[in-house]
């Protein structure tokens, strides 16, 4: 009995384009989350603050 062998349809194409930096998304993201952990935290000793 013959075994079938899997063929690669998809031609092997070499990436010629460098990925895009994402050093602007970390930084912004970061940014973002220091932001909310600030306001959450701010909002958490004004409550402390009212008790």
């Amino acid at each position: 009995m013959a075994i079938p062998q899997l063929q690669n349809t998809k031609p092997k194409v070499k990436m010629t384009k460098e990925s895009p930096s994402l050093k602007g998304t970390l930084a912004s993201v970061f940014l973002l989350g220091f932001f909310l952990m600030f306001t959450w935290i701010s909002i958490y000793f004004l409550f402390l603050d009212r008790l």
